[in-house]
């Protein structure tokens, strides 16, 4: 059964299609895109298309290095 989910926030849209029974190359993928009128990192149409499986690295990779110990200051 597809599985599909979407979330936006004001600066970014992130998607994710899920097709368990697809077994064609780039059928489950992640996309991260700029919302127009975030100005700040784009103009919009900027985005990020990754598998599933790239996605989970990145993932591991921020979770990792994004770790705030409860005594460091930002």
């Amino acid at each position: 059964m597809p599985y599909n989910k979407s979330k936006s926030t004001k600066r970014f849209s992130f998607d994710i299609s899920r097709n368990p029974t697809a077994k064609k190359a780039g059928s489950n993928t992640v996309t991260i895109a700029t919302n127009p009128d975030s100005g700040r990192y784009s103009y919009g149409g900027t985005s990020l298309t990754m598998t599933v499986r790239e996605a989970q690295a990145l993932r591991t990779f921020l979770n990792d290095n994004l770790d705030y110990e409860s005594g460091v200051v930002l």
